[in-house]
């Protein structure tokens, strides 16, 4: 089957897409989303066959599991439009980074959005303390430092570590050996932090 000449110049334009401009999209899709204008795009038919052909998002979202923060409803995307990885608190574990790893080697993203939220259980959890049963152990433990930090902090101890948490998971990205510190460096990667606000539904890069 013979592709038109408009799903030619969607496919040319998703992989030509600069940081600034994936990051331009995904607000002003959060924009939609916060003033309930949706457009839902790209959730069509013809959207599904296009993608048979193969993926090219243009953004990868680092988030968290909660199911009060999907990113496809959150940013207004469709299929094939982001590159999902959701661990609990955000967190960033090998597989985590592998996953993202493959986004920027092999499809060429070209911005890398960690995003986390208000009120997150998993950091809450962590600032409480107490014993973790289970792996929830290993969640704990990679946000325990960003807890630590906030401690010496004024101010709200969790809100606090949620957006240290988000700052330490960035920085690890960026200097990350040796795909994505690369990437970086030949400035083909941009690697930014986020928080969704549940009250709003905005996003608010931090």
């Amino acid at each position: 089957m013979e592709r038109s000449k408009a799903v030619e110049e969607i496919l040319k334009s998703m992989r030509s897409a600069t940081a600034k401009e994936a990051l331009g999209i995904l607000l002003q899709g959060n924009q939609r989303f916060v003033s309930g204008q949706n457009a839902y795009p790209n959730q069509s038919l013809e959207r599904r066959t296009q993608l048979l052909e193969g993926q090219h998002p243009f953004a990868i979202v680092l988030t968290c599991s909660d199911s009060r923060v999907p990113p496809e409803v959150i940013f207004d995307q469709g299929l094939g439009d982001i590159f999902v990885v959701r661990t609990a608190g955000n967190v960033l574990d090998e597989i985590a980074l592998g996953s993202i790893e493959y986004a920027v080697e092999h499809l060429k993203v070209p911005l890398i959005l960690v995003m986390g939220h208000q009120k997150c259980g998993a950091v809450s959890a962590t600032a409480a303390g107490g014993e973790a049963p289970g792996h929830i152990a290993s969640v704990v433990e990679k946000i325990m430092p960003a807890v630590e930090q906030a401690r010496s902090l004024p101010g709200d101890l969790v809100t606090n570590a949620i957006d240290l948490n988000i700052k330490l998971i960035t920085s690890e990205l960026r200097s990350s050996e040796p795909i994505l510190l690369e990437f970086v460096k030949s400035s083909q990667l941009e690697v930014v932090g986020s928080r969704y606000d549940l009250d709003s539904g905005l996003v608010t890069l931090i």
